[in-house]
């Protein structure tokens, strides 16, 4: 299964080189990481989440909520899902940039439309832009389930800067 790989391949993460982040695009660096051929992000790993598909202008990231990011109640607590849609976001208004620039969140509103649990499985989270200017870049965001039903949507504002 295409998200099992990408799984695996999340277990393969780190830092990657200011160096090498600078002379590749967003997609380009969005693509190596998909290859394996990109270190993942260190918070990745810790939850449990990676990137299942990119192309220019939109992610989709997917993973598998622990119990142990539940919250008093048993749900999932919405860090989770703010943390997955804000990578998905940002990730996709990135894979717009030429190499040299990076982008960082502004701010994200979040709509929370049902709780999420262990039990409720395989999470997919799709990230796509809205608008890309030259200092300001706006993007949406949605998470799925495994059957299409929605749990989460998001807007976020970003600043596009020089690496």
């Amino acid at each position: 299964m295409h998200e099992q790989k990408a799984l695996e391949n999340n277990r393969k993460s780190g830092l990657i080189s200011h160096d090498v982040l600078k002379n590749l695009s967003g997609l380009e660096i969005f693509q190596k990481m998909l290859a394996g051929e990109l270190l993942m992000p260190p918070f990745a790993e810790t939850l449990d989440y990676a990137l299942l598909q990119v192309t220019r202008g939109r992610v989709v990231f997917g993973g598998k909520p622990k119990l142990a990011f539940s919250n008093p109640l048993g749900t999932i607590h919405g860090g989770y899902l703010a943390t997955l849609l804000d990578s998905a976001m940002a990730c996709a208004v990135h894979t717009t940039l030429e190499a040299g620039k990076g982008c960082t969140s502004l701010e994200f509103k979040i709509n929370f439309v049902r709780p999420v649990f262990e039990a409720t499985g395989f999470l997919r989270t799709e990230g796509k832009i809205i608008h890309v200017g030259k200092q300001i870049a706006t993007a949406e965001g949605k998470v799925f389930d495994e059957n299409g039903k929605l749990y989460a949507h998001a807007t976020t504002t970003l600043m596009i800067y020089q690496l």
